[in-house]
């Protein structure tokens, strides 16, 4: 009977690191409608791709995750294209990085806290990048450019200003801008905003948990169990926020009821 047991444990053990492996290159490749409170009717419908938690350098299926939500969202030539950090988990993905966020239109991006090796993973190291072009890197900086004849604002925020709660990104929204957008690996940050300051705010960083546990109609993700946004949309301060389960992995190279995802916005006004 012990010996039954332990070999159906075993089997079921290896069956699940199997799944694991194959999920965190099974990307989610998904079309959102995204409600803004405050949306010009002339920005209806603009369309923003949301990428984040790539993690090149450390070998796992995240590569080739992300790599298939790179070669989709340049298929689809979305108004803009925006990263929310932790690019590189080790400093050997940078010549895939560049050559990936080239292929990406009107892209802006920002770093995580992965890219300075300000984490418990044992496996990253500190690989942070500069100039990006033609991607623009955002660090507590802000851009202002003219989409379908309307202002449209992205703010960026360094994470090292962020774990230092030095960052204050609401100082640099412009009350002008038709729309106001911030890019912040954190999903926290939203917490952290007056209201109305931003309009949308994306974020990555915990990977739809990465590993979860299923219960009756939710999932717990082991790695952060009390993290309040996790995944998906959420509304909060007047503005619109949205978490990606981001293309790489850390601490493991699986995922579990987590796949890697990578997302166009289609922006609409609530109702």
């Amino acid at each position: 009977m012990r010996t039954a047991i332990a070999i159906g444990a075993g089997a079921a053990a290896a069956g699940a690191l199997a799944w694991g492996h194959f999920e965190a290159g099974w990307v989610r490749l998904e079309e959102l409608e995204c409600p803004l409170e405050r949306l010009p009717p002339e920005l209806a419908g603009l369309r923003i791709a949301h990428l984040s938690d790539f993690h090149l350098g450390f070998p796992s299926r995240g590569e080739q995750a992300a790599r298939h939500g790179v070669e989709w969202v340049s298929s689809r030539d979305p108004d803009l294209v925006l990263v929310s950090g932790d690019l590189l988990s080790r400093s050997r993905g940078e010549s895939l990085l560049r050559e990936l966020l080239a292929r990406l239109p009107n892209c802006y991006v920002v770093l995580g806290n992965h890219d300075f090796a300000e984490t418990k993973d044992p496996f990253a190291t500190r690989s942070p990048v500069g100039d990006l072009k033609p991607a623009t890197l955002l660090l507590d900086e802000a851009k202002t450019l003219e989409v379908r004849g309307r202002h449209v604002q992205i703010v960026g925020v360094d994470p090292r200003s962020y774990y230092r709660g030095l960052a204050q990104p609401a100082r640099l929204a412009d009350p002008k801008a038709d729309l106001r957008i911030l890019l912040c690996h954190f999903p926290n940050v939203i917490d952290r905003l007056p209201k109305g300051a931003f309009d949308l705010v994306l974020a990555g960083h915990l990977h739809a948990g990465q590993i979860t546990l299923p219960l009756p109609g939710r999932r717990i993700p082991l790695a952060h169990p009390r993290w309040r946004y996790v995944h998906g949309i959420y509304r909060r301060n007047g503005a619109t926020l949205h978490v990606s389960a981001g293309l790489g992995t850390t601490f493991a190279p699986f995922r579990f009821l987590a796949r890697p995802e990578a997302t166009e916005l289609i922006l609409v006004q609530s109702m």
